[in-house]
């Protein structure tokens, strides 16, 4: 056991190498007397408790090393939240519920399928509807008009046959006739009167046949899928009387239309 040397000749306790000393100068009081002396023995350095140093091993780390999701999710700074780029990562692997998909009645297939099918068939009778207008605008005009000639026996001196104007104004159908192309004796025909809304676009037709067997073209007028017949009579054209109905209708059915 070592010893140590003191000017007083006295051997140090070892209570007083246990405790580490503050400074390499060390003070003792002896019988009311302050003697200082520098001490010669090394102070006893004392070890640390530390953690084992941690070997690097190719082992994986288990689940419970492991962060958990909330753990690895860091705030960001104030700095950080106005650079462009930083985001925080939020993902999380709770996913929202998948809903349960309801079955669908077979009839709301076939009510769908219906409304489809009246939609289509709306829009085709738009388009008809507009191509048939169109189409009548260029060969008619507006008002309806339609122009022909014809040898019905008015006026043949003059070596040309009589003009005919039918023309739709205002839904009342007018027939003007120059005959043998004479306008000084034009003579105007009034026809059938018509009272839908859009009658006033309805197309006018003349067509002269012999309806009667009296050997003389008569006018017939064409519209809307009916036909009215004038005869021709006495140089002119005049509606048909009561006794002539029957036989120009019978006429009409065996007639191509």
């Amino acid at each position: 056991m070592p010893v140590l040397a003191t000017t007083d000749d006295q051997i140090v306790p070892r209570s007083i190498l246990r405790r580490r000393p503050f400074s390499k100068n060390t003070t003792s009081q002896h019988n009311g007397k302050q003697k200082a002396r520098a001490s010669s023995v090394p102070t006893p350095i004392t070890q640390r408790a530390s953690r084992l140093p941690t070997k690097d091993t190719d082992e994986p780390v288990s689940e419970w090393k492991r962060p958990t999701e909330a753990e690895a999710v860091q705030p960001l700074s104030p700095i950080q939240k106005l650079l462009p780029g930083s985001k925080r990562n939020t993902t999380s692997s709770h996913k929202p519920p998948i809903r349960a998909i309801t079955k669908v009645h077979p009839l709301f297939y076939l009510a769908l399928g219906m409304l489809v099918m009246l939609a289509l068939w709306l829009l085709i009778a738009t388009a008809i509807s507009w191509t048939t207008t169109t189409l009548d605008d260029l060969h008619y005009g507006r008002p309806r008009t339609f122009q022909t000639d014809a040898w019905v026996g008015h006026n043949q001196q003059t070596g040309q046959p009589s003009h005919f104007i039918a023309i739709n104004l205002h839904r009342h159908i007018q027939i003007i006739e120059f005959p043998g192309g004479d306008a000084s004796h034009a003579r105007v025909y009034n026809g059938p009167q018509l009272y839908g809304a859009n009658d006033d676009l309805t197309v006018v037709t003349l067509t002269f046949v012999d309806v009667n067997g009296d050997h003389q073209l008569d006018m017939i007028i064409n519209f809307q899928n009916s036909r009215t017949v004038f005869i021709n009579d006495k140089g002119g054209f005049r509606p048909l009387l009561p006794s002539e109905r029957s036989q120009v209708e019978q006429f009409l059915q065996h007639m191509r239309p």
